[in-house]
């Protein structure tokens, strides 16, 4: 590992490294099902949760990006076999095709809550190891799901 070239203790970073492999894989299933809702939604809220979902997907895109290349400049590869995704993933699989559009916004909210918990861990071992790239860049994330994930209760009504 390379993390003593940014001035990080290899040790103390290594479990950050692997919080960020296993939030990269459930980012990916994430991903996915985001692309699969946005494709296999209908109803009378399409429009709504077509853009919405389109926006979501866009952002991981990005964010899975993010991910990877932050997991590459503390000197670890990135996972990147769907293979590994699956096998290492809290977040499970769905088939979309023919779902009921708010039990696809429900499933939405349980990926991000099994994401925030993710960040929340990656946050503290980030912050024990003194390892403010990885902080910083997670924190974000983890505010646009926190916001996101209450204007998608308010639009299922929910507290």
């Amino acid at each position: 590992m390379d993390a003593k070239k940014i001035s990080l203790n290899e040790n103390e970073v290594k479990p950050v490294v692997d919080l960020l492999n296993d939030y990269l894989a459930n980012y990916h299933i994430h991903y996915q099902k985001l692309r699969g809702c946005h494709w296999n939604v209908k109803g009378q809220n399409f429009f709504t949760l077509h853009v919405k979902f389109e926006e979501l997907y866009t952002n991981a895109q990005v964010t899975i990006d993010e991910i990877a290349e932050r997991v590459l400049t503390l000197g670890k590869a990135p996972h990147s076999r769907f293979a590994d995704y699956i096998a290492e993933s809290k977040i499970q699989e769905i088939d979309t095709i023919g779902m009921p559009d708010l039990d696809m916004v429900n499933a939405l909210l349980e990926d991000m809550s099994v994401l925030i918990e993710i960040e929340r861990e990656i946050l503290d071992e980030s912050a024990a190891a003194g390892d403010d790239g990885s902080n910083d860049m997670v924190n974000r994330f983890m505010q646009f799901k926190e916001k996101n994930t209450w204007m998608l209760r308010s639009f299922l009504g929910k507290k």
